[in-house]
């Protein structure tokens, strides 16, 4: 019995969406079995299917995406891993449980927010790429980036690379640069003010620094010993070392103090931030009762007019990347990376992001991106 294309495609498109399939007769699925043999191309991703500690992370091989007509596959050069990587991985905070599997994860299996790489094919309705095209993007909270392709819709986000960037550079932009910039623009950023990055090395950190310069602000970037150079060669106006200096008992107040990592401290902060100034915090404390206790803090705070606390999770949008990427091309914004690993090396690669001392960027590079 043979299929002709429309009936082998159907087959192929059910396989990929995991539809249950009715077979008329053993040679039909026999048949079936031949045609996703053939036809259904395979991929290398870091799999998980438990929560728990970098370990669980597998390299299995996977179906390999087909784009639908509005969709773009890019074959991955770059990705890293950030704080949302290890996070969802170990279910911190809990509360990551109710959206991705309650005893383990059901919905995301594949993690990676950023990359960098180049499009293999577009989908028919596709006009704003072509095959070939260096890009770089976010998969944004669907994840899916540690493996050898993804596809994305074109109006996600999703652009040309920077022309002056590696794909291993252009891959560690999304996270910290879009983070840093929503939550710069929620702050009310403007030229003049006093601003203090708390984790300036971190991935967030270094493009908050880097944005606040931009916008005009007199930045005071806090780390440690080791990250004091990088620091103050990203622009920094001020450093302060907090393993010698406690930044609050400086006397000094600021009109925002951004806190990358979740550890500036509640009290040491606004004591810190001028009357009705911006107390933005990103990171901290999985433990739901934390979680909890900080929003509510937050709300009081900004009841009562002290400062007005910031905190959630970033959106970002098409003029977002439009914005950091002309920043980019123009010298005005750069990223740091770290260490490199490979997706073999990804559960080590995960070890040491979550460790929490890194530089800027961790950053997996695939075999084709040894130019």
């Amino acid at each position: 019995m043979a299929l002709d294309e429309g009936q082998r495609d159907y087959l192929v498109e059910q396989y990929h969406r995991k539809k249950r399939i009715k077979m008329p007769n053993s040679r039909m699925h026999a048949m079936f079995h031949v045609v996703v043999e053939n036809q259904v191309a395979l991929m290398k991703a870091a799999v998980y299917t438990r929560y728990g500690p970098p370990d669980v992370l597998e390299i299995k091989d996977v179906d390999k995406p087909v784009p639908r007509d509005n969709e773009v596959l890019v074959r991955i050069h770059a990705t890293t891993v950030c704080a949302a990587d290890w996070r969802m991985r170990k279910a911190d905070p809990f509360i990551a449980r109710f959206m991705n599997g309650l005893w383990g994860p059901k919905k995301i299996r594949i993690l990676g927010m950023e990359f960098a790489g180049k499009v293999e094919s577009v989908g028919k309705a596709v006009t704003r790429f072509g095959e070939g095209d260096q890009v770089f993007g976010s998969t944004g909270f669907k994840f899916g980036a540690h493996a050898e392709y993804a596809c994305l819709p074109e109006d996600a986000l999703l652009a040309i690379k920077p022309v002056n960037m590696t794909f291993e550079e252009a891959a560690a932009v999304l996270f910290g640069g879009v983070s840093a910039l929503h939550f710069l623009r929620k702050a009310k950023i403007q030229a003049g003010q006093k601003v203090l990055i708390y984790g300036a090395s971190g991935s967030v950190g270094i493009f908050a620094l880097q944005l606040a310069k931009h916008f005009g602000a007199h930045v005071t970037g806090v780390c440690s010993t080791a990250n004091l150079d990088l620091v103050k060669s990203l622009g920094a106006d001020d450093v302060v070392d907090y393993t010698r200096e406690d930044f609050s008992r400086a006397g000094r107040v600021y009109d925002v103090v951004f806190d990358t990592v979740g550890k500036s401290g509640f009290s040491r902060s606004l004591k810190s931030i001028k009357r009705g100034g911006f107390y933005v915090r990103v990171g901290g404390s999985g433990r739901l009762s934390f979680i909890l206790r900080d929003i509510l803090r937050g709300m009081w705070v900004s009841i009562r007019g002290a400062a007005k606390v910031i905190g959630g999770v970033a959106g970002g949008a098409a003029g977002d990347l439009s914005f950091l990427k002309g920043l980019i091309e123009a010298g005005k914004l750069r990223t740091v990376i770290d260490r490199r690993y490979s997706l073999d090396e990804i559960a080590e690669a995960h070890r040491y992001a979550e460790a929490g001392h890194k530089k800027g960027h961790v950053v997996i590079l695939f075999e084709q991106t040894s130019l």
